[in-house]
């Protein structure tokens, strides 16, 4: 289960529950975790409220107070992640990233309480209307003694509210990392001070767009060289509010042609879908082939193609 918040407070605290969690808690409710990994999250932020530069370490110093975890000797660099990846209503979309982490010496991240993974957020690092995580933690692999090579994943699942229309569009991303030290958050004994904790933002960029579907009848069936031909379809996408798909209006949309026999589509013409994302044209039928619409989509929808239509010309 996934909680979409709208505050960078909240949003933080609650996406991070999509971590796993230390081994003392694994038999814990989904519930439950996130309220424990989110005491982590709040306190440090919280601790370090004022104005930041956006991108860099939220808690970058300890300050050695009773209620805050304490800075954990983490960065984060060559971070890669894919540029730009569609999401529909249904599907779970798992986008892969891997990043270099250096520690300090006293940092063991082969600890089975040490957690690291990436994450993506929409707005700016001081005021997230949204963040994303992974269903687990990253995977690392020492590459000296100081640094590893880390992989991981974001999890998407928009059927449960994990996106809403307005984030189609590039997001920022990040990572973090957490030791645990055998802290267990719903112990009455837990102690705050002894959990380490690094995050920091601004280290890449990606897109997500709005999945996209496309439709098209060409006809009559057959037809009469020389005639005219009509091709109608819908340019749709996804409306990750209500898990549908609903029409994209006043979009360009191609017209193309693949002559029998051969593997290539042609442009025909561009036509733009009207108010409902409804599509129709004509055109004049020479030879016997595949018609199809073409979307090369948008800054908040993913290309879509239609699957090609024969028509056989008598």
């Amino acid at each position: 289960m996934r909680i979409r918040a709208t505050v960078a407070a909240v949003s933080g605290a609650l996406a991070l529950s999509a971590f796993a969690v230390p081994a003392a808690q694994a038999a814990d409710s989904a519930a439950s975790h996130r309220e424990d990994v989110a005491k982590v999250w709040q306190a440090a932020h919280t601790a370090q409220a004022a104005p930041a530069t956006s991108g860099k370490t939220a808690f970058s110093a300890a300050t050695g107070t009773a209620d805050e975890p304490y800075a954990l000797n983490v960065t984060f660099s060559n971070f890669k992640i894919g540029s730009s990846y569609s999401v529909g209503t249904t599907t779970h979309v798992m986008i892969p990233v891997s990043y270099t982490l250096t520690h300090g010496a006293d940092v063991d991240i082969t600890s089975s309480d040490f957690q690291t993974g990436p994450y993506i957020y929409k707005g700016s690092y001081d005021l997230m209307s949204n963040q994303l995580f992974g269903d687990a933690p990253a995977t690392c692999t020492a590459t000296s003694s100081t640094t590893a090579t880390c992989k991981g994943n974001v999890d998407i699942y928009a059927a449960d509210g994990d996106l809403m229309n307005a984030d189609a569009g590039t997001w920022s991303a990040g990572a973090l990392a957490l030791d645990w030290n055998g802290q267990d958050p719903s112990s009455p004994t837990f102690d705050i001070t002894k959990v380490g904790y690094a995050d920091q933002g601004g280290l890449g960029t990606t897109k997500v767009k709005r999945f996209a579907k496309l439709t098209v009848n060409a006809g009559p069936e057959p037809v009469a060289k020389g005639k005219t031909l009509t091709a109608t379809g819908k340019l749709t996408r996804a409306d990750w509010e209500t898990n549908t798909y609903k029409g994209y209006a006043k979009q360009p949309v191609k017209l193309q042609f693949r002559k029998a026999g051969t593997t290539t589509y042609t442009t025909i013409k561009t036509v733009y879908s009207d108010s409902y994302g409804n599509l129709k044209t004509t055109t004049t039928a020479k030879y016997d082939g595949y018609w199809r619409f073409s979307f090369a989509g948008s800054p908040t929808t993913g290309a879509a193609n239609a699957t090609g239509d024969y028509v056989d010309v008598k």
